[in-house]
């Protein structure tokens, strides 16, 4: 079968099957529909590689709450009328995972159907239909933002409601953004001594461990400060890659993880270190730091001193709540586990345990 990136496969699948099938078979139904709900081809990224599985003519259908009880009569349309293959693709899945493998004997199609605000707070734990609050962006992975912001749409029948929701998501409120960048400044701050102490004290291993984490962090700040939700890790590099002066910072971070010794490594990190901060003083949050390189306390290794850049940008921050709070940012700043950061109630709920202010008594 001949590769068709999936987008560009949902985007015909909805126009030339589902669309037809719904104006046959529930004339004036309105709805809305697209392709949002996760995969490489939501930011553009799937290739062959993708079609093993999760991948294949799909999408999803949305109608508003007064038609919801519609929604079986229409999975049984689909279930009915979908033909069992497009464009060469098995419209049908088998096998494990959320849909499977494409597979012409399959049992389960691609399509699901879904009330937009029942999808939204299952798949955010809120509607932002009914507006996004500070509470809101700080429990939402930028994972989960990247998808719901990427994707396509196909349809929007119901007033424009899907783009709206979506448009509402786009980027952070500038406080919240001057928040969520503390926090990560706060956190390079917090290790960026390490990789230095560890080679010194002879653990190689160990500062390339510390080294390769604050990588991590600089790619994921590099897009925050690009206004790019970062993705999982499995596209971190690529997406960082192509901001558009992001080759010296590649550059820099090849050297501080290449097989160089201690030295060669302290000199990419700290230039990845600089250059990163210099983005941040351009986006105008703040003013300028123009942190530079400089000894750790007189030790013999260099630091940027990460924890000017944070406290600068927590008092840029206009919100006394959000300039009182703990540096800790959004929740994926602080859990790393697939099976919280994929459930948005289990999100919410570590989100609302903690506490507001940075004495850690509740606000």
């Amino acid at each position: 079968m001949t590769f068709v990136a999936g987008l560009t496969l949902g985007r015909r699948f909805h126009d030339e099957v589902l669309a037809p099938i719904l104006r046959r078979r529930h004339p004036g139904l309105r709805y809305a529909a697209g392709l949002l709900d996760g995969g490489s081809e939501l930011l553009g990224l799937d290739t062959p590689r993708s079609t093993d599985h999760d991948w294949g003519p799909r999408g999803q259908l949305f109608v508003a709450a007064a038609d919801a009880a519609r929604i079986p009569a229409v999975g049984a349309t689909l279930d009915a009328d979908l033909p069992t293959e497009f464009l060469g693709w098995p419209t049908r899945f088998s096998g494990v995972g959320r849909l499977g493998v494409a597979d012409r004997a399959g049992s389960r199609h691609g399509v699901t159907i879904h009330e937009l605000g029942g999808w939204w707070r299952d798949r955010l734990g809120f509607d932002p239909a009914a507006g996004v609050g500070t509470a809101d962006w700080l429990a939402t992975p930028t994972q989960r933002l990247a998808e719901v912001t990427g994707g396509a749409v196909f349809h929007d029948g119901l007033d424009g409601a899907l783009t709206g929701a979506r448009a509402a998501l786009a980027w952070y409120p500038d406080d919240v953004w001057r928040h969520v960048l503390a926090a990560a400044w706060t956190r390079v701050a917090q290790a960026e001594h390490l990789p230095g102490r560890c080679a010194e004290s002879g653990d190689d291993l160990g500062s390339r461990v510390v080294t390769a984490g604050l990588a991590r962090d600089l790619m994921r700040l590099g897009l925050l400060l690009h206004r790019r939700w970062p993705p999982y890790d499995k596209w971190l590099g690529t997406l960082f890659a192509r901001l558009p002066d992001a080759a010296p910072v590649v550059a820099a971070l090849a050297d501080a993880l290449g097989p160089g010794d201690w030295r060669t490594r302290e000199a990419g990190l700290v230039r990845a270190l600089a250059a990163v901060a210099a983005w941040t003083d351009a986006t105008g949050l703040v003013a300028p730091v123009r942190a530079r390189p400089r000894p750790f306390h007189g030790r013999p290794f260099l630091v940027l001193g990460a924890d000017r850049v944070a406290a600068a940008l927590r008092a840029a921050t206009a919100d006394p709540a959000l300039r009182g709070r703990a540096p800790i940012g959004a929740v994926d700043q602080y859990v790393d586990s697939v099976d919280v950061l994929t459930h948005a109630h289990r999100v919410r709920r570590i989100a609302a345990a903690l506490p507001m202010d940075p004495d850690g008594v509740g606000g």
